[in-house]
């Protein structure tokens, strides 16, 4: 197993935003985890980030436990987090916006001494193809689509070699179509990295539902399976879906 979690609990102002007695992620797997909103799936990525810190549990990844460093050390062991809303440089173009990832990943006083070579250069437009925005490398990040933003962001992500990837609701505010090549770049990315997704949109999550999808409500694990299992769980019908969003995504 790539991650493996026990016992993990945060409480915010005597509230218990997250209790998840346990919690795994094997290598290249791609993992959707769905809930009801509060049910503590941002919690849960913030804290194997590290930008919130656990009361209490364990977080081993790839054999390290992680609780108790910094973001900067996790993401120096191999996580990497892209948030809902994008954060890219506006006035950048896109090409600049993953030259500064690959900047980032070699630290900040390296960065001082970085001189570009042809393998970067390779890198980058590797990347760029990968996610589909090799023919507006040049364009200013400000000025793409909200999809093509999203998947700058997983370039981001992906040019600092991430073992996982966390990625917080990606098909927000997309287009059918950009929702739609945003679960194919998903999925091949699970080929190469392990994936862990929240998301809301069910017919999203049909798509690529490849491995597990992990149900939480409450700040608990209520259930785990494929997706015709989950959806036709009545308990997460009750919880979660309703019995008219259930119907939704039978087709």
């Amino acid at each position: 197993m790539l991650l493996q979690v026990e016992d993990l609990s945060v409480s915010f102002g005597g509230l218990q935003a997250l209790n998840l007695s346990s919690f795994s992620l094997a290598r290249n797997e791609l993992r959707v985890i769905i809930g009801p909103n509060g049910a503590g799936k941002s919690t849960f990525m913030d804290l194997l980030c590290g930008r919130t810190k656990a009361d209490r549990g364990k977080v081993i990844f790839d054999g390290t436990s992680t609780l108790g460093k910094t973001e900067v050390e996790i993401a120096e062991l191999g996580i990497g987090r892209k948030f809902q809303k994008p954060s890219v440089f506006p006035s950048l173009s896109v090409y600049d916006n993953m030259l500064l990832a690959v900047k980032m990943e070699k630290g900040v006083f390296a960065s001082l001494f970085f001189s570009m070579t042809s393998d970067i250069d390779d890198r980058i437009r590797d990347t760029a193809v990968r996610v589909g925005l090799h023919a507006v490398l040049d364009k200013a990040a400000g000025d793409l689509s909200h999809g093509q933003k999203q998947w700058l962001e997983i370039a981001i992500v992906v040019l600092q070699h991430p073992k996982l990837l966390l990625i917080d609701e990606p098909a927000a505010g997309m287009s059918d179509r950009e929702t739609e090549k945003t679960g194919e770049l998903l999925i091949e990315l699970s080929k190469q990295h392990s994936v862990i997704v929240i998301e809301h949109d069910m017919h999203f999550v049909k798509q690529i539902a490849r491995d597990k999808v992990t149900v939480f409500v409450n700040g608990q694990l209520l259930t785990e399976g494929t997706f015709s299992q989950v959806k036709n769980d009545q308990r997460v019908i009750d919880s979660y879906l309703g019995r008219s969003s259930a119907k939704t995504v039978n087709s």
